[in-house]
């Protein structure tokens, strides 16, 4: 009997989207290939996830999920200790986002000719920051800042899009960037004596 938790059709066409992203960039996404690759016909697919811009969301959205773990992963091994939580957190969000063939396919189309999904994790990525935001926020919440919640949000905004450029750019290695976040978190949200 397997242990392994069952997938849903949902899922699997998000999965396949993935994969034929990885492959041929996202202009090599057909709602007739992802059927085919899925086993199940087109309008399936159709019913399933709706048009491309809606896979396109969902398929982002997904991936997000992923990255969210890797948050979350990074607050709980540090419960006690907001900077090392978040030098944690943002660690294992950029070494995620370094190995991530989808999000690696979809930062380099952006210096190329296909960048149908690199809007969504930049220019248009409301959806993208906002589940962000939300989940960085809640997890704050768990430690003693002292900042007001008036001024939270602004704070956790400028966070996020920290991280983000840190993955669309890199500019060092994932430790190193996760420890200039670390700093800035200390030296903003630690709580003054």
């Amino acid at each position: 009997m397997s242990t392994r938790p069952t997938t849903s059709l949902r899922e699997r066409i998000i999965e396949a989207a993935s994969e034929l992203t990885v492959e041929g960039g996202w202009s090599s996404v057909t709602m007739g290939r992802l059927a085919e690759r899925v086993g199940v016909s087109r309008q399936t697919v159709y019913t399933e996830v709706g048009g491309k811009t809606d896979l396109a969301e969902s398929l982002v959205l997904w991936e997000l999920g992923h990255f969210l773990e890797a948050v979350n992963t990074g607050f709980d091994a540090h419960p006690d200790d907001l900077v090392a939580a978040a030098r944690e957190a943002v660690r294992r969000v950029l070494e995620r986002a370094a190995v991530n063939p989808l999000l690696r396919a979809a930062v380099s189309a952006g210096q190329g000719a296909d960048t149908g999904l690199l809007p969504l994790l930049t220019t248009d990525s409301a959806s993208l920051s906002g589940a962000a935001a939300v989940v960085l926020e809640l997890r704050l919440g768990e430690y003693d800042h002292g900042i007001d919640p008036q001024r939270l949000g602004g704070l956790v905004d400028t966070i996020v899009r920290l991280v983000v450029s840190h993955v669309i750019r890199p500019t060092g290695t994932p430790e190193e960037s996760a420890e200039l976040v670390a700093w800035i978190v200390g030296r903003v949200l630690e709580p003054r004596a």
